[in-house]
């Protein structure tokens, strides 16, 4: 089967097999080995990335279903040499351990601070979370770059968070 994507700002075309997940296609067909694949039933969210603006499991997805459509990973976040504020956060917030949650938390985090969300409170960031599950840090770094993060994308409605980091004023 014949399929067209938009990835990370470039189109990719290929023949595929019918049966191919979005997540195999991205790793093993475009070389974005960011996108990773921890558990097989969906549970784990280390493969999640954007399609057409939501974000998804890639591993619950076949790339014949997302032909036509835009996909972002979190090889695309980045402006060139310059992370995307979510990158940054997960950096200064040592939000990481082994990094294979990584890529996965960050598009689920990316999305989630799209959406512009009312409350940055713990259980807000929590049930934004709840899809993805890291085994190393026990959130509170991660819970921090997502402030961060916020605080850097909306400087206006959350830039207080910034402050408690010890940035800026």
């Amino acid at each position: 089967m014949n399929i067209e994507l938009h990835i990370n700002g470039r189109t990719v075309r290929r023949e595929v097999d019918d049966r191919i997940l979005l997540a195999e296609f991205l790793r093993h067909h475009c070389g974005l080995t960011g996108t990773h694949v921890g558990c097989d039933t969906s549970q784990c969210g280390a493969c999640t990335v954007k399609l057409d603006g939501a974000a998804v499991k890639s591993c619950t997805v076949l790339a014949a279903q997302a032909s036509g459509g835009s996909v972002t990973t979190v090889e695309g976040l980045a402006q060139g040499n310059t992370l995307h504020p979510v990158q940054e956060a997960f950096v200064q917030c040592h939000g990481l351990q082994c990094g294979f949650c990584t890529p996965g938390m960050m598009m689920a985090v990316e999305h989630f601070l799209r959406s512009c969300p009312a409350s940055l409170d713990d259980e807000a960031i929590h049930h934004a979370l709840e899809g993805n599950i890291c085994r190393c840090t026990g959130y509170v770094n991660i819970i921090a770059a997502v402030r961060r993060a916020a605080a850097a994308m909306y400087p206006r409605e959350w830039g207080h968070f910034a402050a408690l980091a010890g940035e800026g004023a």
